[in-house]
């Protein structure tokens, strides 16, 4: 069994990398830190970007927290498991540039316990929301996410791109929330032909894929100039990114329930959105380019 300080350190440490290579490659500005405890137990640690060159709102968040699962998790997990231990590192960034994508990312590891009996499992995923999809970048973003899983199963990536199609998916939109990326959770050895050790070794290698790939995502769109209409557009775009991030993410909802706390729950939403009401994007623009392509099923590798 894993030792979940070993796991919660590995996390602290990919979070302190990132980070340093942010400060980096924003360029104009630093990270609060902010240290939290939870009531119930646990607590974490929260590094919060604003106004920076390249970064308009962005957080890199640790926390392990640990107590009682409340009724409604419980009854989610379909569980009478009362005892929970919840580490991870959870990652949004909004750049100021409409021609830099969004990104998040999420790794994280779970157990809960009754008496000497202990479910675990590890969870996870990154994806992009670019406001205007960019094909080679998109398909730059999908080879490196093959090639990290591709280490460790040749069946993650395939999986693990199709999970993420169906959970970024904004039902009431009928559109993807960005081009997708991976989503996993519930990893044990048992579905994954992997020792523990091993599905945490990948875990790392996805929380250290991010730097590299969003290094050079934003090298291609930084210093891009853009006009009034495509900031509109950014916003209307970010409005997609809180409307699914309050409705459906289930890492938000498992905050709330939880009692985390709510800035760092809520770090992911932007710091401006619009919500125009009825637009209808121009035919053969490049908005109706985006639009067409937020969709399942795209095979960008």
């Amino acid at each position: 069994m894993l030792n979940k300080k070993e796991v919660a350190k590995a996390y602290q440490e990919i979070q302190q990398s990132i980070v340093e290579g942010l400060t980096a490659l924003d360029g104009g500005a630093i990270f609060e830190e902010e240290n939290w405890e939870r009531p119930g137990g646990g607590g974490g640690r929260s590094k919060v970007i604003q106004n920076g060159a390249l970064i308009e709102k962005g957080g890199v968040n640790f926390s392990a927290v640990e107590g009682k699962l409340p009724d409604a998790i419980k009854k989610a997990f379909k569980t009478d498991k009362e005892d929970f231990f919840a580490t991870g590192v959870s990652i949004v960034l909004h750049p100021h540039n409409p021609w830099v994508p969004i990104i998040h990312m999420n790794i994280r590891y779970f157990e809960m316990q009754t008496g000497d009996d202990t479910l675990q499992w590890f969870g996870g995923g990154i994806d992009v929301t670019p406001h205007y999809v960019v094909e080679k970048d998109a398909k730059f973003f999908h080879q490196q996410l093959k090639n990290t899983c591709d280490q460790f199963n040749k069946e993650f990536y395939p999986k693990f791109k199709t999970w993420a199609d169906d959970y970024f998916f904004i039902k009431h939109r009928q559109e993807t929330r960005g081009i997708g990326g991976i989503f996993y959770d519930r990893l044990t050895p048992a579905n994954t032909e992997l020792s523990w050790e091993q599905i945490l070794e990948f875990s790392k290698a996805i929380g250290n894929s991010f730097l590299p790939i969003y290094t050079e995502l934003v090298k291609s769109g930084r210093e891009k100039t853009y006009t009034p209409a495509e900031k509109q557009w950014q916003y209307q775009r970010r409005s997609r990114y809180a409307e699914f991030n309050l409705v459906y993410d289930s890492g938000t909802k498992f905050g709330l329930e939880t009692d985390g706390r709510i800035e760092s729950i809520l770090m992911s939403m932007p710091p401006m959105a619009s919500w125009v009401y009825d637009f209808k994007a121009e035919p053969h623009s490049k908005e109706a380019e985006t639009l067409s392509l937020l969709k399942k099923g795209i095979n960008w590798v």
